[in-house]
């Protein structure tokens, strides 16, 4: 594969810049500073130094002003640093740019999180949709890999059978590589192709015995896995870092009624992800659009709470999962004091408040999820003959089953089915007339 530029192995040092446009947008800016910050700790690169800067408007060059861009490749290299991380996206002309004019490795907040996906990847699943992305980024910028071979113009022979003599050798290079990089896109998405078909085998495995399931998902690192993990005893990887899961696990549940639930862990979001990682996971995001609902959950010890709660709305509108049912979870209750627990009530009046750390709030989560499905279940007291044992064995597989008794040589039950089931035990309950009139005639 191509890589995404040829950089050093070992970045050490990174000086971090982000610049807004309008003054407005000063606050939000800061808060991505940060975030960047947090983003390039997780790939294990120290920060030397970040800068917040204003412009009035973007140039085709340097993105802001060319006084101010060489004022801050200055002081990135007076700091030590090895290299310049932007918030902002850069244009691969504009990324060519800083890093001529300031012989120093540049990258912005599209390749950080490139290279977070790539070190987080574990499965086939996960490694083909990093690939397909990084590719797609690596592709319009592939002509810098090459700037160092001769591109002489001219040379023998003009006119159409001159073309190839008259190209320099970076450009046939170039052209080479692009026509290689465009056939691995093909062949990444054709597997990816088989993938989305063996997930959609498995989904519709699930759909013959119809079992609700339910989405996690959330801004990254909000406690989604951890959750899971909480909640089916599985064992989904985690790890207090950004992106932590690339992949989906779906667990299944017990509710305290007895109904069985599925649920799925999904990719964290994040504020400015990159449209084409978006696309590239949409095999892997499809689970919460094919959800019956969405448990939501948002870090309530991060000041930027609501800016993650947009967030994810805003990409899962995105994927077409808008209008999906939504159980809103504040996760990290233990780490916040009392009047912010009071602003957080406020501001998301219907969340379930819980930490998944101390189990705090889980028995009222649990509660909730019985609330939504509510519609879905019936609680029955049934008295079947024993010649109907095959329904009882019904009653376990596909829902709860309190109680049995069989000392009046019937088969006396009280369970918690799916509601779709329930014509299926109508002739046995109690208050059926026929029944009735069967027992009246026994004795």
């Amino acid at each position: 594969m191509f890589d995404i530029r040829e950089k050093p192995n070992q970045v050490e040092n990174a000086f971090l810049i982000a610049a807004y446009f309008d003054r407005r947008q000063k606050q939000e800016a800061s808060d991505l500073l940060e975030e960047l910050c947090e983003l390039v700790g997780t790939l294990g690169i120290g920060i030397v130094g970040k800068e917040l800067v204003y412009a009035r408007e973007h140039t085709a060059r340097h993105l802001i002003g060319s006084g101010k861009s060489a004022e801050l490749m200055k002081q990135a290299k007076e700091l030590g640093a090895d290299c310049i991380v932007w918030d902002n996206e850069l244009s691969p002309g504009q990324q060519r740019a800083w890093e001529s004019e300031g012989d120093i490795c540049v990258i912005d907040r599209h390749e950080v999180i490139l290279d977070i996906f790539n070190m987080r990847a574990k499965t086939r699943e996960a490694r083909l949709q990093v690939e397909l992305a990084r590719l797609e980024y690596s592709i319009p910028r592939l002509t810098r890999m090459w700037a160092h071979l001769d591109r002489q113009g001219g040379g023998a022979g003009g006119g159409m059978g001159g073309a190839g003599a008259a190209r320099g050798e970076g450009e046939t290079q170039l052209e080479v590589d692009r026509r290689l990089a465009n056939k691995r896109l093909d062949k990444l998405r054709a597997d990816l192709e088989e993938v989305k078909k063996q997930r959609d085998t498995m989904r519709k495995e699930r759909s013959r015995v119809p079992v609700p399931h339910a989405a996690i998902v959330g801004y990254t690192n909000a406690g989604k896995s951890s959750l899971l993990n909480k909640l089916t005893a599985a064992d989904s990887y985690v790890e207090d870092k950004l992106f932590a899961t690339l992949d989906t696990t779906t667990r299944r549940m017990e509710l305290p009624d007895g109904q069985p639930l599925l649920v799925t862990d999904t990719v964290g979001f994040i504020r400015n992800l990159p449209h084409d990682l978006v696309q590239s996971f949409r095999a892997t995001l499809e689970e919460a659009i094919q959800a019956d609902f969405l448990i939501h959950v948002i870090d309530a010890s991060s000041v930027q709470a609501m800016e993650f709660y947009q967030t994810t709305t805003q990409v899962l509108s995105e994927l077409g999962a808008g209008e999906k049912k939504v159980l809103l979870v504040l996760n990290k209750i233990d780490l916040i004091d009392d009047t912010r627990l009071i602003e957080l009530k406020r501001e998301f009046p219907e969340a379930v408040l819980i930490s998944v750390r101390s189990g705090q709030g889980l028995d009222d989560l649990l509660h909730r999820l019985h609330d939504f499905m509510i519609d879905r279940v019936v609680r029955l007291t049934l008295s079947l003959p024993l010649e109907r044992m095959d329904l009882v064995a019904l009653a376990h597989q596909e829902g709860k089953v309190l109680s049995e008794n069989y000392d009046t040589g019937r088969a006396e039950i009280q369970c918690v089915i799916p509601k779709r089931l329930e014509s299926r035990f109508a002739a046995f309950l109690p208050a059926n007339p026929e029944l009735a009139g069967r027992k009246k005639g026994k004795k």
